[in-house]
Parts: C-alpha cells; sequence; structure tokens
C-alpha cells in the first residue's frame, strides 16, 4: 500500500475507536442515572461496567476457543476489515435491543435494568470483535517499529469520543437544565424523565454504527489485512480460563441470587457479597499466578503463556483497565453522595445531582484524551526542539477542546481550571523524565497514580476532587507500554498473546462491582484504596518485566 493510502486507510480505521470511547465514558453518566432510576445500590449499579467489560472478555474467549477448536484462527480467517464488519452490525443489534426491552418502563423497574444489561452486553461483544481486529490492523497498516504510535493516534480519537461522551449523553437524558437532587428524583418518579430518551439514543447510536460498517464494506482503500502468523493452540491455558470463566460466572450469579425476592438486607449478607466479589477477583489473580509457575515448569501446552512477560501483562492489563474504569464510574456516586446530612458529600464539596455529574467525568475521561494527544506526537516526526515544545503545548490545546465541549452545558469555574491545569503540569513532567521509554513511563505515571489515590483519600474539597479526577492523566499513556512489553520477544505467539491481553479487559467488568460493594460497605470516598492497590501493582510490573526481559536479552 502508498503512503497515502495508508492514511486514508488509518483515517477510517480510528471511526471504530471514537465509538469505544463514547460508549464507555458514557457508562459514568448512566450508572448513576440507573442507581436513581431504578433504585438499585452502588454495586448494582457498577454491574453496567460488568455487563459492558465481561462482554470483552467473553467474546475473545469464545474466539479463541473456537479457533482450537477448528485449529484455525477466526479472525485470521475473515480478515481485519470482515471482523470489524462483523463486530459493526453485532453492536448494532445491541444497540437496537436497547428499545424493546426498555419499552414501557417505570421508576424501580429492577427487572427491566437487567435486560438493559443483556443488550449493553451485546453492544460490548461486537467491540470486543472490532478491538480484536481493529489493534493490529493498525500496527499492519505501516512500519510495525511505528505501530505504537499509529495506536496513539487512534487512542487520541477514542479519548475523543470518551470526553464528548458523557455531555452528550448528559444532554440527551436529562437536558441543558441542572435539576436540583429533589427536583431530579421527583421526575424521574413522576415519569418526566424516562428511558424514552436512552431509547432514542440507542437508536442513533445503532444507525451510526450500521453507517460505519457501511463505510467500512464500501471502503476501496481499506485493505482485508490478514496475520501471516500460524495459529498456535494452547490446550492448558484455555483450559485454565475456562475454569477462571465458570468461577467468575459462579461468583456473580450468587450475588445475583441474593438480589432477588425479598431478602432482607443485613449487614452479614453485605460482608457475605464483598467476600464472594473478591474471591472473583483473586481468582484472576490466582490463575495468572498458576500459569506462570506451571509454564516455567513445563511449557507445552501454555503457548504464549509460557512467557513471564505476557502472563504478569495480563495482570497489569487487567488491573489497568479496572482502576481507569473503575475511578470513572465511581465518580459520580462520590459527587452525589451526602455525608452525614450536611448537605455536602465525602470530599466536603456540594452534593451534585446527575444532570450535574457529566463535566466532571468529561474531565476525567478527558485527561486521558491528553496523554494519548501527547504519546501520538510521535508519529508526526517532528525535531527534537519542536517535540520538546509540542510536549508543553498540547496537553493545554487539549485542555482547552475539553473545556470547548463542556461549554454546550457547563463553564468550569476558574479555580477548577486552575486546579487541573496544575494537574496537566504533573503529567508534562512525569513525560519529560520518562523520555519515551516504557517501562519508565510506567514507573513514573503509576507512582503518580498512586500519590493522586492517597491525596483523593486523605484530603478533601477541590484538592481531593481533582487528584481523583487526575487519575485520567496518569492512566493515559498506560495501554500502548503494557502491550509493547507484554508481547516483546514473543516471536510467532505474538498474536496469541495479544488475544490473552483483550481477554484481561475483564478487569473493568471485575474491579468497579467490587468498589462499588465497598462502598456500599464502608463508604464511597475510602472505597478508592482498591485504586491505590491497582496502581500499586503497575509500579511492581514495571520494575519486574525489566528484570525479566533483561534476563531473557529482549529490547523493548
Amino acid at each position: 500500500m502508498s503512503n497515502q493510502n495508508n492514511k486514508s486507510a488509518l483515517a477510517t480505521l480510528v471511526t471504530v475507536f471514537f465509538f469505544w470511547g463514547f460508549i464507555a465514558a458514557s457508562n459514568s453518566v448512566f450508572i448513576p442515572f440507573c442507581k436513581t432510576y431504578f433504585n438499585i445500590d452502588q454495586f448494582q449499579s457498577q454491574l453496567v461496567d460488568f455487563a459492558f467489560y465481561g462482554a470483552y472478555y467473553i467474546g475473545a474467549l469464545l474466539l479463541f476457543i473456537l479457533s482450537g477448536s477448528i485449529k484455525k484462527d477466526i479472525m485470521n480467517n475473515w480478515g481485519y476489515k470482515n471482523g470489524i464488519i462483523y463486530g459493526l452490525l453485532l453492536s448494532a443489534v445491541g444497540a437496537f435491543v436497547m428499545y424493546p426491552v426498555t419499552a414501557g418502563a417505570e421508576q424501580g423497574q429492577t427487572g427491566v435494568f437487567y435486560l438493559v444489561l443483556i443488550a449493553y452486553f451485546i453492544v460490548a461483544l461486537g467491540f470486543s470483535l472490532q478491538q480484536t481486529a481493529a489493534n493490529p490492523f493498525a500496527i499492519a497498516l505501516g512500519d510495525p517499529k511505528t505501530g505504537s504510535h499509529r495506536l496513539n493516534l487512534a487512542g487520541g480519537i477514542n479519548s475523543f469520543g470518551t470526553t464528548i461522551g458523557p455531555v452528550v449523553v448528559s444532554l440527551v437524558i436529562f437536558g441543558s437544565a441542572s435539576w436540583s437532587t429533589d427536583e431530579l428524583a421527583s421526575m424521574i418518579a413522576n415519569n418526566e424523565i424516562t428511558l424514552m430518551t436512552v431509547q432514542q439514543l440507542y437508536l442513533g447510536v445503532g444507525g451510526l454504527f450500521l453507517a460505519a460498517a457501511a463505510l467500512f464494506y464500501f471502503s476501496k482503500k481499506l485493505p482485508a489485512l490478514k496475520s501471516e502468523t500460524a495459529f498456535e493452540p494452547a490446550n492448558k491455558a484455555r483450559n485454565l480460563l475456562i475454569v477462571l470463566t465458570l468461577i467468575i460466572v459462579g461468583c456473580f450469579g450468587y450475588i445475583f441470587s441474593t438480589y432477588s425476592g425479598n431478602t432482607e438486607v443485613t449487614e452479614d449478607l453485605e460482608h457475605t457479597r464483598l467476600m464472594v466479589l473478591f474471591i472473583a477477583l483473586f481468582a484472576v489473580i490466582a490463575a495468572v499466578f498458576v500459569a506462570n509457575s506451571s509454564a516455567t515448569k513445563k511449557p507445552e501446552g501454555w503457548g504464549a503463556m509460557k512467557y513471564p512477560q505476557l502472563v504478569l501483562g495480563m495482570l497489569a492489563i487487567f488491573t489497568y483497565v479496572g482502576v481507569e474504569v473503575t475511578v470513572g464510574s465511581n465518580l459520580g456516586e462520590l459527587l452525589k453522595q451526602e455525608f452525614e446530612n450536611s448537605g455536602l458529600n465525602a470530599l466536603g464539596l456540594p452534593v451534585l445531582n446527575d444532570s450535574q455529574l457529566g463535566s466532571y467525568i468529561s474531565l476525567y475521561w478527558g485527561g486521558l484524551m491528553i496523554g494519548r494527544w501527547v504519546g501520538a506526537i510521535t508519529v508526526f516526526n517532528p525535531s527534537k526542539g519542536l517535540k520538546k515544545a509540542l510536549l508543553i503545548i498540547v496537553p493545554y490545546i487539549a485542555f482547552g477542546v475539553i473545556i470547548l465541549v463542556n461549554s454546550i452545558k457547563y463553564s468550569f469555574s476558574t479555580d477548577e481550571i486552575l486546579f487541573f491545569a496544575i494537574c496537566i503540569a504533573v503529567q508534562i513532567g512525569g513525560f519529560f523524565l520518562a523520555k519515551d521509554k516504557p517501562v519508565q513511563t510506567l514507573k513514573i505515571f503509576s507512582l503518580l497514580g498512586i500519590i493522586a489515590m492517597l491525596i483523593g483519600l486523605f484530603a478533601s474539597g477541590n484538592v481531593a476532587l481533582f487528584a481523583f479526577i487526575s487519575g485520567g492523566l496518569f492512566c493515559s499513556i498506560m495501554w500502548p507500554c503494557i502491550f509493547t512489553l507484554s508481547i516483546a520477544g514473543l516471536g510467532k505467539y505474538t498474536s496469541q498473546g495479544s488475544s490473552f491481553l483483550i481477554m484481561m479487559i475483564l478487569g473493568g467488568a471485575i474491579i468497579p462491582p467490587v468498589q462499588g460493594k465497598l462502598a456500599d460497605v464502608f463508604n464511597i470516598q475510602s472505597s478508592y484504596w482498591i485504586a491505590v492497590i491497582c496502581f500499586a501493582y503497575l509500579l511492581f510490573y514495571a520494575f519486574r518485566t525489566k528484570t525479566v526481559l533483561d534476563k531473557q536479552g529482549v529490547e523493548y
């Protein structure tokens, strides 16, 4: 392909990255709305993330199992282009299913909420197909050495979707007015705000999925592209993942059963639910260590899992996606939950309602956009001096875009702009210290993430709020770093290793519900300790994977 055609193909490809960001970030507005509308607790509201990110895991796992049974890579057989088209069509089905499952639903009908989760699951199942095809597709559209930069560029477009998603969805559901908490509850109770707006939103989204599928199908400049790597079976890895899936399904199935009927909610029951959630979480961690230990002794049948950098990277992707999603998804509850009838939330700030949350959530996800725009600078091969200038200028241009997008509904105060500008300055310092080195980048940004979460836990007011919001800035650049380090030195197992990493998006399905239940049992602010633990593992991973790769003599 010519360079011009590559650029045209990449421009077409990044449309799906935008969709993922738009829908994923919109969850953070949809979650608190569902909690109010369906009268559910914080754990139940986080099941939106469980359905959404769990579908990524199930989709990638099914592809892996089916490919193993026919001894042929199904995605490679389709070609990346067709894989994306099939994924878009499946997502369109899920979006259209949202209409009939919510038809006639009224406030407090929890059963309808579970039907909404099924529709969400189908949308994300389509995203799983798209993600599995689109990441290697972006790398294949040019020199493999610059593949990570194209992923950063695509990630920047993805993050633009995450920035405008919360604002658009907030406008669609609540309109331009910022209702008080009591007014909003009253309007929902009187069916003045109904799920009809959600139905209309997803009919529109479904139409956009179909339009994107048509764009891909009829695009002459977008090649089919297939991987040249032969399919490598890994029966032991497959069996371990099936057992892990059964444990997770069993744990969440039990918890779902305790929400049915007229079960009395007691303190003991809440603690039992939390314990079962931790069993699911520890099952993932145990599976990773079992794979690492067994494959070290006898690598046959483990496929890519015989490489410790991949196994450690799987848990890193799990914790990274988990912390990125959980900080944003629980942010709404943090800002709207009143603390001891004080009229203030846990941070000592005025209590917000569902219609006012979109801008702060947009700011959180906008932090990811800022970091990814900076990460994409290398794609354009600037000179050394220009690159240094862009490292300072681009983040604040991106911040200006965030402010502009939010001005549709909300204007940030001077103090809020100043607080976030300081957070961006810290991120810029991190980029200068990291010098484009993946291990160094992970070390610095994991440490900054830990510090930010601790400040959020122990401080109050805007200092605590913007410490939590800055989590988006520090998560922003982690995906390409972890991905690059995890598949380094895998050789013929690179494609399979990539599939295992995509499965570990599962972290977004398990960690937010765990935090949600911690918030139910303790309180919302202290539940952010789980974010500290996630960032701490990522810091450990940065040190450990460097040791592993150096021992193998692998360049990274």
